[in-house]
């Protein structure tokens, strides 16, 4: 027998015995309450129990930009989204190559982070221009005379791709073959920008980087390097101011 049905039947025995009118009010009354006492508690009992929520973690401690600049190990894992699903990425980059490089401590040399060019903060804009305009044709193939008949090529040869940086930073009105190159602007190194050319090859040292089409692990075509090149044989010319 249940509790409300045991209450119940307490209350119909009272009922038969000789309490008095007001008494029995009482005991009725009282056993009405307790009937719904036991009703709420039986609901309550019923319902499905909550599971206690799982104290929040910690948030981690995010790299300031400076100390990420001073140490680019300590950028942080990218992230699908805000909920914080972490995306498995596949490269045959060693951790080494990933991360940003430049050459020496010298901030005034642009940052190579995986084949793409960082200017400098302080560099002019013509030099920034030319390392933005120079970045967008990265990886593009080699192809001899590529970049010539128009400045947007699929491809593009060494003073096609050089004269493409150039343009980006205003610094020529169309494209020049090497042997143009030899003679434009200002004799010698610039502090920014130089050009370096004979008659059968080009490429350029752009901020603290060199911009060539020579193959490397990573194939042909204008990509940026940080390892110099052997200038025998060039002729270094550089716009003039910069």
């Amino acid at each position: 027998m249940g509790a409300t049905a045991a209450l119940a039947t307490l209350a119909i025995a009272f009922g038969h015995v000789g309490i008095g009118v007001s008494g029995s009010d009482q005991t009725i009354e009282a056993i009405g309450d307790s009937l719904a006492l036991v009703s709420v508690r039986q609901k309550i009992e019923a319902a499905p129990r909550r599971a206690k929520p799982a104290p929040e973690a910690a948030a981690p401690e995010v790299p300031t930009a400076a100390e990420i600049a001073a140490d680019p190990s300590k950028l942080p894992p990218a992230s699908a989204g805000t909920n914080g699903t972490t995306v498995p990425h596949h490269s045959n980059l060693s951790r080494e190559e990933i991360f940003a490089h430049r050459r020496g401590g010298d901030p005034n040399t642009a940052i190579l982070l995986t084949g793409v060019a960082l200017p400098p903060p302080a560099a002019p804009e013509a030099v920034k221009g030319a390392i933005n305009a120079a970045n967008t044709i990265v990886g593009r193939p080699y192809v001899w005379g590529g970049g010539h008949g128009s400045f947007y090529d699929d491809s593009y040869d060494c003073s096609g791709a050089v004269s493409f940086a150039l343009f980006g930073g205003g610094l020529i009105p169309r494209p020049l073959t090497s042997g143009e190159l030899e003679h434009w602007g200002a004799p010698g190194p610039g502090k920014w920008i130089t050009v370096y050319a004979n008659a059968g090859h080009t490429f350029a040292e752009i901020a603290g980087l060199r911009f060539d089409t020579v193959g490397d692990e990573q194939g042909t075509g204008p990509r940026w390097h940080l390892a110099t090149a052997s200038t025998a044989g060039f002729v270094a010319r550089h716009p003039p101011g910069l």
